[in-house]
Formats: C-alpha cells, structure tokens, sequence
C-alpha cells in the first residue's frame, strides 16, 4: 500500500467508522455467533501473494462485524468501559502514525511532556489535592497507565518495596522470603476481583473486609481486622479503597479509614499504602456535586481513575497520580547505559513509574479530548448519563413490579424482580434471548440483581424507554410463564413510544 492508496483507504475507513457509529442502533447489540466461528471461514494459513486492499475492506462485515458485542450502542448496558469520540480516535490515529516508545523523554520530548501537562489538566478537574500534581510541592504526579488493575498491581508492588526495604534496613539478617509471608493488604468485600489477582501476583495475602449496609468500608472494621492481624503476627501494608465498586456503585468511607491507614504502626514516617481505584466513578468528580465521595483522598498515596470508562476516551487510557513518585522508580529502576540521557532528573521518564519499559503516545487522545470538549463538554457529558439513570429508576419504579437493590447515585441503576432471585434470573436470561439490549447480573449477600449502565455517549431518553419496554415486556413473559402473573390482574399502562428511538422496533429483531 503506498501513499495515494492510504489516501483511498484512509478516507474511505474513516467513513466506515463514522457511519458505523452513527447508525450503531440499527445493529444487533450482542453477536450470536459461536465459538470457533472465524476459524471456520478464514483460511488455515496467511495468503501468500498480496491481496488488493478493496477485498480486504468487503471482508469486514462479512466476517469481523458478525462476531462483535458493540459496546458502544445505546442498548448495551452491561459493563462500565464504553468510552469513545471523535477527537480521541484521531488522537490514536496519530499515536500510531508516528509510533514512537516514551519510555524516556529523550525518546520523544513531546510524549512524556504532553503527558505531564495533560495529567495535571486532568487532575485539576477532579480537584485533587496539589500534592497529586506534577506542577504541585514535592515529588508527585500523574501518569498514564493501560487498565486500573494494571494500577493496583503497580501500587501493591510500590507498597510491598517500601514496606520490604524498611524492615530490611532494621533488621539486617532477616530474608525477603522471611517477610512476604507476613504481608497483608486489605480491601473492601464490594472491590474488583482484580485486587485479589494483584495479590496472588504479588505474593502477598490479602483480606477482604465486610462493607457495611451501604456497601462502605468503615474505620471501625478496618481497625479491627488490622489489630487482629498484627496479633496474629502479621504485617498489615498495603489498602485498596474503592470510590464506585463495580457491582454497585459503592463509596467506601474515606474520612474514616483514611486516618487509621495514616496511623503511626511502624514508626513516625511509616504507615499503610492507601490506594484509592476510582475508575468508573472517578470521572464524575469533574461535577462539584459529586466531589464529597472524595472527602477523606488527603490520606491517600495513589489514586486512579479510567476515563476510558466514562471520560470519552477510547480504551486504553487509565490515569495514575502518585504523591511520591520516588516510591515508584525506587522499587523498579533498572537504568542501562543506553537508556540514559543527559537530561535524567529534570523531568520524568516514564518507564520507572509502569511495569512494562515501552509505552504509545497516549496523551495525543486525552489532549485531543479536552481540547476538543472543554471542562464544560465532559460536565455536560457526565451530568447526562446520570440523568438518564434517575429516569430510568423511576420507570422501574412506577412499574410495581420492581425493586432498587441499591442507591442510584451516577449511572448505574441496580434492580430486580420483587419476586426474589430465580425470578430475577429468568428476567436476565429472557432479556439476552431476546437480543435487543444487553445487561449482566451481580449478586450481593445473597441478592440477585441486574446492572443497568448508561454508558454510550450517544444515549438518549428515547434509548432509555425502550431499553424500559424491552426489559417490561421480557417481565411480562417470565411472570406469566412463572404462575406469578394472572389474567385478571391489571394490565400496566405501555410506556409512551412515540418519540421512540431513530430506529424504529420494528426494524430490530427479537429472537426467540
């Protein structure tokens, strides 16, 4: 392919692009293809004379397309990461096109520093402490890493150094392999399964703390649990405290646990690593209204948050602030001679904050973003999909037949059947079966429930009322099948489809 065929090719894919997105609701949600479907019609092995490019262009839909969820279609409602726009695709158009590995500012001056100024701007809308901040007092900053998990892993390792290098220095003839054992961290029973996943890769034990009624770790428990283990011989070191769990939308208590993480447990200068994994929820403290879940962040060491989930960035895109990054390259610096430039000190190099040495040209597409979207944009933006949640729960509502397990707080609304969890299940699975919306399920202390996520950033109330009418009809089936729903009782009133989605029902089908 040269140039002019670029050109071609080039255009001709980024109205593909356009056009796919803009009309993604006419497509079906959820593939239904199955396993080894690919397999089956691609050759076995790679052509071996080249192929005109317009062949490769027409095999898109046919073979590709058929085996894509579109997670970015106003009926897709199961998981957090959605994020996307425009002006982020052309910022990854560029990262590619001019393909250089940051790992060093000398690599690319620009990488790492627009890296530095865009992880400030970003950290200044969500009103972190300055402390946070690469133009901040100290040592601090952002950085941007792949994925949150990537993150907490990054941090139990920073944290098992720090604390590891500590009792090493004052107990000379004790062994690394004496220490681990002893190591425990903690998070809260509603956190991502990926912190327990940090901890097996880390070596390291790690408790999980009971939340209280509205899902919240508190201070009192996390006291306990750390007095109990220090009894038991252990090491308490490391917190991962969670603004927006996954299941729920859950806020751990902050102002409480923050202090005791802070307490004096090894010395005036030592104390438990507070992480704090804000991925979802962390977007929304652009909002002022929102702010007051963060109260309590002054204790923190780390926080991260994705706006690849719900900022307008395309995945990846998961941004790091650090209070002292000195932690970081401590505990994975390894400086060969041809990695060394003559201006090492005078601002980051970026490998010694991330676990892998080569990194893309991220910060292209968050620039690209706020510029293109503004404080104000991504307020819009946010405050939105937060509306369109409070109307969907008060659909659920005046229905009758359902319930909120839990606050609906941002964009997240969590509800069931009144009938209980079998019930609730057979909505779930009449819901996929029928394909015109996707949702997923959790289950909290025995409750089953379903996730509705506002997630698509071209999600309207029309949207939203026909997700309600397809998720009110399945009801409708599985209350009738199940004896529950009778003949004779009142019939509930349609919701009013007349200023129904672009995309007419009719033109969606429902399988069976």
């Amino acid at each position: 392919m040269n140039a002019e065929d670029f050109r071609k090719y080039g255009r001709k894919m980024v109205d593909y692009i356009a056009d796919y997105l803009e009309n993604i609701r006419e497509r079906e949600v959820v593939h239904k293809v199955t396993p080894g479907y690919l397999k089956k019609r691609l050759p076995d092995e790679a052509p071996e004379n080249p192929e005109d490019f317009e062949e490769v262009f027409k095999d898109i839909e046919k073979f590709i397309m058929p085996g894509v969820t579109h997670w970015h279609s106003p009926y897709f409602h199961g998981y957090f990461a959605a994020g996307n726009t425009y002006p982020s695709i052309l910022g990854d158009m560029l990262s590619d096109a001019i393909g250089c590995i940051g790992f060093s500012w000398a690599a690319s001056p620009a990488c790492t520093e627009l890296e530095v100024i865009t992880t400030d701007w970003l950290g200044k809308m969500l009103a972190l402490p300055e402390e946070f901040l690469h133009c901040g007092p100290g040592n601090g900053g952002g950085v941007i890493q792949s994925t949150a998990s990537e993150t907490t892993f990054l941090c139990l390792l920073a944290a098992r150094n720090k604390i590891v290098d500590k009792i090493k220095k004052e107990n000379p003839d004790i062994r690394e392999k004496d220490i681990l054992p002893r190591l425990v961290g903690y998070c809260t029973d509603q956190g991502n399964s990926s912190v327990h996943r940090s901890a097996l890769l880390g070596a390291v034990k790690m408790h999980k703390l009971e939340s209280d009624e509205n899902l919240s770790l508190r201070g009192d428990t996390l006291k306990e649990a750390i007095e109990r283990d220090k009894n038991d011989g252990l090491i308490p070191f490391f917190l991962c405290a969670s603004l927006g769990t996954t299941g729920t939308c859950a806020f751990d208590n902050l102002e409480e646990i923050g202090p005791i993480c802070k307490a004096s447990f090894y010395g005036e200068a030592e104390h438990i690593w507070m992480h704090i994994d804000a991925a979802y929820a962390g977007s929304a403290f652009v909002c002022p209204e929102y702010r007051h879940y963060m109260k309590g962040i002054q204790y923190a060491e780390t926080f991260s948050v994705n706006p690849h989930k719900w900022m307008l960035i395309n995945f990846d895109l998961s941004v790091m602030w650090i209070k002292n990054s000195s932690y970081l390259v401590d505990a994975f610096n390894v400086d060969p001679i041809y990695l060394r430039h003559t201006n090492e000190g005078k601002v980051p190099d970026y490998r010694h904050w991330q676990i892998p040495l080569g990194r893309r040209f991220r910060s292209l597409k968050l620039w690209f973003m706020l510029r293109s979207y503004g404080v104000s944009g991504v307020q819009k933006y946010i405050r939105k999909h937060c509306q369109l949640a409070k109307e969907f729960e008060k659909l659920i509502l005046d229905d009758g037949r359902f319930e909120i397990t839990s606050k609906t707080v941002m964009g997240l609304v969590c509800f069931r059947l009144k009938k209980g969890n079998k019930l609730t299940e057979l909505l779930l699975s009449e819901i996929l079966e029928d394909g015109r919306i996707y949702m997923i399920p959790a289950l909290c202390r025995d409750v089953y429930f379903l996730r509705l996520a506002v997630v698509a950033e071209r999600t309207t109330s029309e949207d939203i009322r026909f997700s309600f009418e397809v998720i009110k009809t399945c009801a409708d089936k599985v209350l009738r099948s199940s004896g529950d729903f009778k003949e004779d009782e009142p019939v509930f009133v349609d919701i009013d489809l007349s200023r129904k989605k672009p995309t007419q029902p009719s033109k969606i089908k429902t399988h069976k």
